[in-house]
Parts: C-alpha cells; sequence; structure tokens
C-alpha cells in the first residue's frame, strides 16, 4: 500500500537559532539577487549594439554598395561608441533608480534631464570611435581656411539631434527594463522576508509550545510524588529517581519538533509506570506492544497532555478503577492515534486545559485542516482524545518544513 506522506524535519535547539539562519538565508538571497539588474542591463546594451551594428551595416550595403561615400560608419566605430556609451547608462540608471517615481513634480523632470544627459554623448563617442578605429578622414584644404565653430555646430546638429533622439528612445526602453525588474525584484525580496519572518514566528511558536508542556507536565507528576511523602517514603524516594529520567527524556525530546512514535509510547510507558506505582489498584495500563507501532514520525509530547489527562481526570472520582489504553492505527495517508480512559467520563468541561489547547493548535500550526483532535465520550463508561495527522516518514536533515513526499 503506497501512501502521501510529509517528511518531518527538527528544528533547532532554540527557535531563535532557527529564526536567524532563516533571515540569513532570506538575506543571502537578497545580495544574489543584487547581480541580476547589472546583468540585465548589460545584456540589454549588448543587444542594442548588435542592433544598431547590423542595422547600420545593412542600410550602408543598400545605400552605398561600393563604400565611397561613408553614409554610415563602420562597424568597429559603432561598437566602440557604445562601449563608451556603457558607463554613462550604468551611472543614469544607478541616479535613476536613487530618484525613484514619487513625487511625480520632481521625479519625471529629474528622469527627463538624466535621459537627455545620457543620449547627448551618442554622437561625441561615435565621433571618439572613429578616431580611435582611423577611419576620419582629414579635411580638406580649401576646407580649413573657411572652417569657424558656428559653421562645424551647423554641419553636425542635424547628425547629433538624430543620434540623440534615437538613443533618448533607446534609454527609455532602457529605464523601463530597469525600472519593472528593480519593482519585481523589491516585491520578491519583500516577500521572501515575509516567508522567513513567518517560519521564524512558526519555529518560535513551536518551540514556546513544547516548553509550555515541561512545567504542565513536571507539576502534575511533582503532585503525584508529593502524595506519597507521609506514606511511603521509600516509594517516594524511588518515584523522584524514575521523575530525573523523565524529565531527562522531556527535556531531550522538547529540543525536537518531530520525534519517532516508538519514543514517544516509550515516554508514555515511563509516565505511566510513575503513575501506575501510586495508583497501583485504582489504574491499569494497555499500551501497544513494543515493536508493533508503526515507523512512522509525530510531532514531540504530542501524546503527553491527552495521557496527562486520561490519568488526572479518569482519577478524578476517588475509588473507581480507571483503565488508561493507547492505540495507534494507520489509514490510508493518516495516522490515528487514540487515548482513552474509564472513570469520570461525566465532567467534560474540565478537559479543556492548557493540554488539549496546545495539542490542537500544535497540530494546526503543523498540519493545517489534515491534523484534527477530538475528544469526548464514546460511551457511559469511556472517554476518548483521538489525533488524526498525515503519515510521517523519516525526516531529512535541512529542511525547514515538512516537504510532501510518496511512502510505499
Amino acid at each position: 500500500m503506497s501512501a502521501v506522506a510529509q517528511q518531518p524535519s527538527r528544528l533547532g535547539q532554540a527557535a531563535l537559532d532557527g529564526a536567524a539562519e532563516t533571515l540569513a538565508a532570506a538575506s543571502t538571497g537578497v545580495r544574489r539577487s543584487a547581480w541580476a539588474l547589472p546583468a540585465l542591463l548589460t545584456a540589454f546594451w549588448i543587444y542594442v549594439m548588435l542592433s544598431n551594428v547590423l542595422y547600420a551595416s545593412g542600410m550602408s550595403a543598400t545605400l552605398d554598395p561600393e563604400g565611397t561615400r561613408h553614409a554610415f560608419a563602420r562597424w568597429d566605430a559603432r561598437v566602440l561608441q557604445h562601449v563608451f556609451l556603457y558607463p554613462i547608462l550604468v551611472g543614469c540608471m544607478w541616479a535613476s533608480l536613487r530618484v525613484g517615481w514619487k513625487p511625480l513634480a520632481r521625479a519625471v523632470p529629474i528622469q527627463i534631464l538624466l535621459g537627455l544627459f545620457f543620449s547627448a554623448f551618442g554622437k561625441p563617442f561615435l565621433w571618439a570611435g572613429e578616431m580611435v578605429t582611423g577611419v576620419v578622414e582629414k579635411m580638406p584644404h580649401e576646407m580649413e581656411k573657411h572652417w569657424t565653430l558656428a559653421s562645424m555646430l551647423a554641419d553636425m546638429a542635424p547628425g547629433w539631434i538624430a543620434s540623440a533622439t534615437s538613443f533618448l528612445i533607446t534609454y527609455g526602453f532602457a529605464l523601463a527594463l530597469v525600472t519593472g525588474f528593480a519593482l519585481y525584484r523589491r516585491n520578491r525580496d519583500t516577500e521572501l522576508r515575509l516567508q522567513a519572518l513567518g517560519r521564524a514566528w512558526t519555529a518560535a511558536r513551536l518551540s514556546a509550545l513544547r516548553m509550555q508542556l515541561s512545567p504542565h507536565t513536571l507539576f502534575n507528576l511533582l503532585h503525584t510524588i508529593r502524595g506519597e511523602i507521609g506514606w511511603d517514603p521509600a516509594l517516594a524516594q524511588s518515584m523522584i529517581v524514575q521523575l530525573a529520567d523523565l524529565l531527562r527524556r522531556l527535556l531531550n525530546a522538547g529540543g525536537h519538533e518531530f520525534a519517532r512514535l516508538a519514543e514517544e509510547l516509550e515516554f508514555a510507558q515511563l509516565y505511566l509506570s510513575l503513575q501506575h506505582r501510586r495508583f497501583t489498584d485504582r489504574l491499569s495500563v494497555e499500551l501497544p506492544a513494543p515493536g508493533s507501532a508503526p515507523d512512522v514520525w509525530v510531532p514531540s509530547l504530542i501524546l503527553q497532555p491527552l495521557i496527562e489527562n486520561a490519568v488526572v481526570h479518569g482519577l478524578a472520582v476517588g475509588g473507581t478503577a480507571v483503565t488508561v489504553r493507547i492505540e495507534c492505527k494507520v489509514e490510508p495517508e493518516t495516522l490515528v492515534l487514540r487515548v482513552t480512559n474509564t472513570g469520570a467520563v461525566a465532567a467534560p468541561t474540565v478537559r479543556e486545559g492548557i493540554g488539549l489547547a496546545n495539542v490542537r493548535e500544535r497540530l494546526q500550526v503543523h498540519f493545517g485542516e489534515r491534523g484534527t483532535l477530538s475528544s469526548g465520550p464514546s460511551d457511559e463508561q469511556t472517554w476518548l482524545a483521538q489525533i488524526r495527522m498525515p503519515l510521517l516518514t523519516a525526516p531529512e536533515r535541512g529542511l525547514d518544513a515538512p516537504t510532501a513526499g510518496v511512502a510505499a
């Protein structure tokens, strides 16, 4: 038979350690994503460079097949133009992200100025590329005599305006791409941090719930031993030794989020044997035979509150014999744990205390609607507390939460 199962994991010894590790992992992801934006901008600029080079080469081959008029700059000069423009583009994008878009009345004029500043370098850097590649022809001697700054600016103005217009449009596309990606990354990083904080809060909540069980169990056990000090000091001393072993197991279990079902039953047997030594004539215990429990995992100490309730409230009516029975049953995709007791069945109002509330909340945190606890009389003589939860297989290290898997 195959069943869909979830794999539990072990959290750290303290919830704060788990929170710190989770937030550190989220911060590492944020730092790694910091390189994504420059990589995206670089890829975009390489695409623009190749597009401009191929377009200019195609137009030059169409309009000037003999290559005598030099209507378009050579490919190597255009490559250098884009290489020179790249640092300006990066600087303008950085400034644009720093400026942002709020308030619009202030941000929009600054964004336009940044675009104009970048696009103004298009034509000068193309000339610089032509000079580096050695394709700028020397000015004829007769033109040198009539050359003036005004005439040079008049000759260059149309080309400069055309180049600035083209690169201004390119800058607009780059700005839209970078801004959109920055917003996406910011939202994603925020979501990652919220998820990390949610996992850390869940770990702290579960740790607090587990630690809540320790004093609750200790109080009940000390109350049991106190009743024997005056009647049988030797028995009380022996029970204190047994209590020390039980508390050691209790503290060890409190440091782990999940435990094997067999270990939980061993802890239950130790606790019930301690109670049985006091109520020898009234308390009888029925547990699954050793080795018969299914090899599954459960939230640590999940049975303990139910067993304590069964003993304490079952013995609430003086002189009544009480039988506490623990049963484990595997159904498709589900583990069923039952704790029944005879005795004081007619007093359900006292049973909704710390123990049951703790179990319900832990099941809800771990499994949501798939983890339930029902408690109530099954007949006139028996009280039944039943847990239904997903079937859990062996845990994997390094996981922060149970993950779905298939168990054969």
